[in-house]
């Protein structure tokens, strides 16, 4: 029965998946003759509607957020990585501090919507293979978004989870990040359960999956502390995602 169910609601997420994805395209494409903001903009509305386009799944996203995670406030966000989806979870939610992410170049094409953000939205798109490349694609972000008051996100993983399971941390990228945008305040996330989504490829999505997503409280910044701040975030994500699947019994 839960199969018959997975297949069911897979058709209107496959429609409404592709319908965003072609109408932002188009939108995206004239909201970049208005300038950067308006292009931001509507790429964040179409982060936020993939968001609501898994809900007919009966997904169930809960979302945590620490008080001083603010809107229109610049990060350095250091995620878990579980599925695609987790990118568009995050821009969603973080509506207006605008995230710019780093991404592998392959996904920089190909793909309406969301390679045409990946190239024109100020992310940092990096060729694994060429490692100078990569470091200057993330300094220049880095420090463009704290110039502009934006906000930057990095998967220290380097890959999705498949199984939801916390990979290891490659922290060369993260301390790059950290140390071009050296007055960003940095916020840990952990993300759950995203992985189940595109566990099987969209062929079918399953019903009635649970996210959830927790934006620990912003570190402040010191001198020298990119290392520091990666592990500490490391640590808080294990912790989270331990709290969640192993919850201490209350009496």
């Amino acid at each position: 029965m839960k199969r018959i169910l997975d297949w069911m609601v897979t058709v209107p997420v496959l429609i409404g998946f592709g319908a965003s994805l072609l109408f932002y395209d188009v939108t995206g494409r004239i909201a970049r003759l208005f300038g950067r903001r308006p292009f931001e903009w509507t790429m964040a509305c179409l982060q936020r509607s993939l968001v609501e386009v898994f809900r007919l799944t009966g997904t169930r996203i809960t979302v945590e957020r620490h008080p001083d995670v603010r809107p229109g406030t610049g990060y350095a966000l250091i995620a878990n990585h579980q599925s695609l989806f987790d990118i568009a979870l995050i821009g969603g939610l973080l509506f207006s501090n605008y995230p710019k992410y780093v991404a592998k170049k392959e996904l920089a094409k190909g793909i309406p919507s969301i390679s045409l953000n990946l190239r024109h939205g100020g992310n940092a798109v990096i060729d694994r293979d060429d490692r100078r490349q990569a470091v200057t694609a993330i300094r220049d972000v880095a420090a463009a978004a704290q110039t502009r008051g934006v906000s930057i996100v990095i998967f220290p993983e380097g890959t999705r989870s498949r199984d939801g399971e916390l990979g290891t941390f490659k922290t060369a990228g993260t301390r790059v990040m950290l140390e071009a945008a050296d007055r960003l305040p940095v916020v840990p996330v952990a993300i759950d359960g995203s992985w189940r989504l595109l566990r099987d490829n969209l062929f079918p999505v399953p019903f009635r999956t649970r996210v959830r997503i927790r934006f620990g409280k912003p570190m402040e910044r010191a001198v020298g502390d990119a290392v520091r701040l990666t592990e500490e975030a490391k640590t808080w994500i294990e912790a989270t995602l331990a709290s969640w699947r192993n919850p201490v019994p209350v009496g």
